[in-house]
């Protein structure tokens, strides 16, 4: 679904049910993933991709990841690398990117509120 540039970008939310699929270590959470058995081309963009062909290959990505036990663990790893390409986690690099710019901006903030609530009760 292509967006007018004038309205924000969405970013899926996971649902409130969805935990994380591993709570141990004993391996890596990628050899759980999902898109282990697909086409790496599903989750990369083609050079010169014509833009109603990346959004439709971003679509058929989303839907895999979507019923991935691991989706979580790999969402957070590709905003902790940060990975500047392909579909990880339902997310694009795109929205990644949005995702990450708002996770800053409420660290900032709650660093901010924890800082005045101290000063306001020392004071």
């Amino acid at each position: 679904m292509l967006q007018s540039p004038h309205q924000p970008l969405q970013v899926a939310a996971v649902p409130a049910q969805r935990t994380p699929a591993r709570e141990d270590d004993a391996g890596p959470w990628h050899s759980e993933a999902a898109c282990r058995r697909d086409e790496a081309g599903l989750f990369f963009a083609p050079s010169k991709e014509p833009t109603a062909a990346r959004l439709a290959r971003e679509e058929a990505a989303k839907r895999v990841c979507g019923g991935c036990p691991v989706m979580i663990e790999c969402r957070e790893h590709a905003l902790m690398q940060p990975e500047p390409y392909g579909v990880w986690g339902g997310l694009t690099a795109a929205e990644r990117r949005v995702a990450l710019a708002r996770r800053r901006r409420r660290d900032i903030e709650l660093t901010a509120t924890t800082t005045a609530g101290r000063i306001a009760a020392a004071g």
